[in-house]
């Protein structure tokens, strides 16, 4: 019996084992960046919102590198979203409120993708809070926009560009 219970617990190590290796296989990060301007007009203690230009995805190519195609993506959702402050040299985020950042596409409906409130930060970079929702379809486009609704707590003197990088976690079958 003893042998029985040994040999169990060496199959069952071993599927469990490799079902997680073939779990990491399936899944992978890809990294986008887009660039966001801060106008030194925008009013204080008010929202105001910033269009991007469209962010063009190499979700192709990604798929591509990892073995899957975009049909077999089961799953995509933002892993981090962390801005950084390019220009001017030297500012940081204690001008900063609040700010949402939403996605959309010409296919696809707008939601919210990342947010930070009540922003205390005395740095040139914050990460964001992600959201949970599925994001499949918008990266899965060749490009899409980003929205993003600022709060002021201070008057801006000059522009300030920030950059956001994000990352999404992807999970795809192979093929």
């Amino acid at each position: 019996m003893k042998s029985k219970l040994i040999a169990f617990s060496f199959f069952l190590c071993l599927f469990l084992t490799s079902c997680n290796a073939v779990d990491d296989l399936l899944t992978f990060t890809i990294s986008n960046n887009a660039s966001i301007q801060i106008k030194s007009t925008s009013p204080i203690n008010l929202p105001s919102e910033i269009i991007t230009p469209d962010v063009t995805t190499n979700s192709s190519a990604e798929f591509k590198n990892n073995n899957t195609q975009a049909s077999l993506v089961k799953d995509v959702k933002l892993k981090s979203l962390k801005l950084t402050i390019t220009d001017p040299e030297g500012e940081t985020f204690t001008f900063l409120k609040s700010i949402h950042l939403y996605i959309s596409t010409t296919d696809s409906d707008e939601i919210e993708l990342a947010y930070q409130d009540n922003i205390n930060s005395t740095s040139n970079t914050i990460d964001l809070i992600s959201t949970d929702a599925r994001l499949d379809q918008y990266i899965k486009a060749d490009k899409y926009k980003i929205r993003t609704k600022v709060t002021l707590k201070e008057t801006l003197t000059r522009d300030v560009t920030v950059k956001a990088d994000m990352k999404f976690n992807v999970t795809a079958d192979p093929f």
